[in-house]
């Protein structure tokens, strides 16, 4: 190598030996944390109590940025817009980034978003109207076939994940069984108390009180659960197989994020979530706080995204 080569690695070392420097710094400033779904809801509950103690890890406030609806696509266009520098993150739910849907126009989501880690994940409960003649997931199934297009499913809306549970359950049972779609889950719950519905998938918080009095009963879970109310529940998948899923919520940032930003995020939730106070303040909730590699959550958007879509396909569901 001749001195003029020589000169020119020198110059580009140390052109890099200050972006190393910042990276090493990082985070330098306040951090912007974008749930999208609006203040006061589940989503941003679960955000704010784990920015604070994510705060702590970092040494930098993360300020929670909300920013609901539109399937998720103005929280996502926020952190797209941003620098992929690791002060703008994203903290979707799981329908947000494997339910495919027309306002989302084809974007592959692992394409523009880097993985930190999964943050949460809540199984659904299967319930159904406590005047209901059946006490399992085996009665419910043989009812449904003796009485086709006569049991209602209520959900929150087309494409939300408590409908493509029912979908999933209507194609593995293979019964005939309409769906219901509502603008929320409070007017579900007063209709399933009241046998305008006769069943539902959503999650122990807001079922709980309904199964308390007596109004509904539960008959078991989408996945395996912790939780003092949930765990006790037989799995679904233990009669009709293929029956399994989960909600959760994850971290991600925008795609070109330097991997030494990716990895000091990544340990951070690591770090957090073996915090004792956050399963203890959710349990109740149904809410599991579990933190993952960044190609776990990966292949987790991966495998929901391939369920899902599969799903959809064969029962010819729109979303927008």
């Amino acid at each position: 190598m001749n001195l003029k080569q020589k000169l020119g690695v020198i110059a580009l070392m140390a052109g890099l030996a200050p972006m190393a420097s910042a990276h090493a710094d990082y985070p330098e400033r306040p951090i912007r944390m974008v749930v999208p779904f609006a203040a006061g809801g589940p989503a941003d509950m679960v955000g704010r109590e784990f920015a604070k103690l994510f705060s702590d890890k970092l040494g930098q406030p993360v300020v929670v940025v909300n920013a609901g609806g539109g399937h998720g696509v103005p929280a996502l266009n926020q952190v797209l817009g941003a620098e992929a520098d690791g002060y703008t993150l994203l903290m979707p739910a799981s329908g947000n980034m494997t339910v495919p849907s027309k306002a989302m126009q084809g974007k592959n989501v692992l394409e523009i978003l880097a993985p930190i880690s999964q943050l949460t994940e809540s199984p659904h409960v299967l319930v159904v109207n406590a005047q209901m003649p059946v006490n399992s997931v085996a009665d419910l199934v043989d009812y449904a076939r003796a009485h086709p297009g006569k049991v209602n499913f209520g959900s929150a809306g087309v494409g939300g994940v408590a409908h493509l549970g029912m979908e999933l359950f209507k194609s593995k049972a293979k019964v005939d069984v309409v769906h219901v779609p509502y603008r929320g889950t409070s007017q579900v719950l007063t209709d399933l108390a009241a046998g305008q519905v006769q069943a539902l998938f959503s999650s122990m918080p807001s079922l709980k009180p309904m199964i308390d009095k007596g109004a509904v009963k539960a008959l078991a879970m989408s996945a395996p659960s912790k939780g003092a109310d949930t765990a006790k529940l037989p799995l679904i998948s233990q009669t009709l197989p293929g029956v399994s899923y989960t909600t959760w919520y994850g971290l991600f940032a925008k795609a070109g994020t330097p991997p030494e930003v990716l990895a000091k995020l990544n340990e951070a939730v690591v770090e957090t979530l073996k915090n004792p106070e956050l399963n203890q303040k959710f349990e109740s909730q149904g809410v599991e706080f579990v933190s993952s590699t960044p190609q776990q959550l990966a292949d987790t958007v991966r495998r929901d995204t391939a369920q899902w879509t599969a799903l959809i396909n064969e029962a010819g569901i729109v979303i927008e």
